[in-house]
């Protein structure tokens, strides 16, 4: 039997979570005091992923970045992936919030948005 023990991020309690595994499967969850706990858990240990924030560069606008994140989650195993897709990228302003900056990720169908404003210079 594996034990992992994790500290839930799904709501602001960030109770203790035991998660004990047979074989790659799990056999109990315990420690969570909502049902957002145990998803959280369940998801974490067999498919766990994350949002990613990161800044790309702005041509002609008031600041020389804007800050970007991926619209949903992606694969945790990918983060890297992405962050090295927006190491590149340049953007020329006005730039809004929520403007799509890449449509598709180090192929992982999530788009990358910005979350911040930008004028013209």
């Amino acid at each position: 039997m594996e034990k992992r023990e994790l500290t839930c991020i799904g709501c602001p309690l960030g109770c203790a979570i035991t998660v004990t595994m047979e074989k790659g499967a799990i056999v109990s969850i315990t420690g969570h005091t909502c049902k957002r706990g145990e998803e959280y858990a369940r998801k974490e240990v067999t498919n766990p992923t994350r949002i990613v924030t990161s800044i790309v560069k702005v041509e002609g606008g008031k600041i020389p970045m804007v800050s970007v994140k991926t619209k949903s989650d992606i694969p945790k195993n990918k983060i890297f992936d992405v962050v090295r897709g927006l190491q590149n990228v340049t953007v020329k302003a006005p730039v809004h919030i929520g403007d799509v900056i890449v449509s598709d990720i180090a192929d992982t169908g999530v788009a990358v948005v910005a979350t911040k404003n930008v004028d013209i210079l």
